[in-house]
């Protein structure tokens, strides 16, 4: 069975958290982990970054993501951490 099942059968997420999901579950190391920037996940989705940010909270909210943010040494952010969960 696929892993992406369990989000076929939610009916709570909009289409969009969805599409994130994948993207990112798509994207993980072998610790469940990735960082794709806000920017990039909206190019290769040909989404808007609001629409890529709204998803993430959806996905948040939902217990699917975690999202940790990431800074340089200088204290600048730089792309967060996300843990996709299964």
């Amino acid at each position: 069975m696929s892993y992406y099942s369990s989000i076929y059968a939610n009916d709570e997420l909009p289409h969009r958290a969805k599409t994130v999901y994948m993207y990112l579950r798509d994207r993980v190391n072998g610790d469940g982990n990735c960082w794709p920037g806000v920017k990039t996940i909206g190019k290769d989705l040909k989404l808007s970054r609001r629409t890529v940010q709204r998803a993430l909270a959806d996905l948040e909210q939902a217990g699917l993501v975690e999202r940790k943010p990431r800074h340089r040494d200088n204290g600048s952010h730089t792309s967060n951490l996300y843990s996709v969960k299964t």
